[in-house]
């Protein structure tokens, strides 16, 4: 039976070395069971030593690393995943993900996307999914494996990118939203109107965020190296924001993109 995969987990983007292995045992001692990495974060190494370390058996761990664009091609992609797995001393990740998809065609995304497929039909990854794609490379995707195949599209998603059209697109075909940065870099935890609604249920300003992700339908990934503030945002699972907060926060959205990077698709 696969696992399901928590509402909350603990990103790793930027952790590396002590840190990434720090912020993971923290992370699995605090009650989560959702570690996400990938392998330009150049931390898998740190992340399997944490998993390896910890308690808490394999097939409790919801774990997701993603494919780099240098690695899509049908010779780089499988001998890139097994190194991966080497990595994080594991036999298997519970999701594997196209990081970014291509601009361009020199891999077409149907190849990228059979190897996506076949790591699942070989058991390296229990579900497979997408990473920064547009409505238009959602539909292509699911076009080519056909529906039901790929389980989330993983995006920037915090109150300042809304992202609403790719979060519906996704959803209509049937995958999940996994929301990246929700907390906008801190910005979140500093935002006037943010702050005031926490103020009200007594809660800080990242519960607030992450429990605005989580009751909009999605799954979110923040990071932390503090225990205190990975606690915390575990209990933002326990807060529920009502329809005003919802709406306040739903106002903020201003189109506000961090990870925009040269080699991006066109954003819708």
């Amino acid at each position: 039976m696969t696992l399901e995969m928590p509402v909350l987990g603990a990103g790793t983007f930027r952790l590396k070395g002590d840190d990434a292995y720090n912020s993971v045992i923290m992370a699995l001692e605090e009650g989560y069971r959702h570690i996400d990495t990938a392998q330009i974060y150049e931390n898998e190494e740190d992340v399997g030593r944490a998993l390896y370390d910890s308690p808490v058996p394999r097939e409790e761990i919801f774990l997701t690393t993603k494919v780099w664009i240098d690695r899509l091609s049908q010779d780089a992609f499988l001998p890139s995943l097994h190194e991966s797995l080497a990595k994080l001393r594991t036999s298997y990740v519970d999701l594997l993900l196209i990081h970014w998809p291509l601009k361009d065609d020199r891999v077409p995304m149907a190849e990228y996307l059979g190897e996506l497929k076949k790591a699942k039909d070989l058991g390296l990854a229990r579900e497979i999914g997408v990473s920064n794609f547009t409505v238009a490379q959602v539909e292509e995707a699911v076009s080519i494996l056909g529906k039901g195949v790929l389980f989330t599209n993983q995006i920037e998603v915090h109150p300042f990118l809304q992202n609403r059209k790719v979060r519906e697109a996704s959803e209509a075909l049937g995958l999940k939203v996994t929301g990246f940065m929700p907390l906008a870099v801190g910005e979140a935890i500093t935002n006037p109107t943010i702050v005031a609604i926490a103020e009200k249920h007594g809660a800080t300003a990242a519960q607030v965020t992450l429990a605005w992700v989580r009751q909009n339908g999605m799954v979110t990934i923040p990071s932390s190296t503090k225990r205190k503030n990975l606690e915390a945002n575990l209990k933002s699972l326990d807060l529920t924001l009502d329809a005003d907060d919802l709406a306040q926060i739903a106002a903020l959205d201003e189109g506000k993109r961090i990870a925009d990077p040269d080699f991006a698709p066109e954003w819708d």
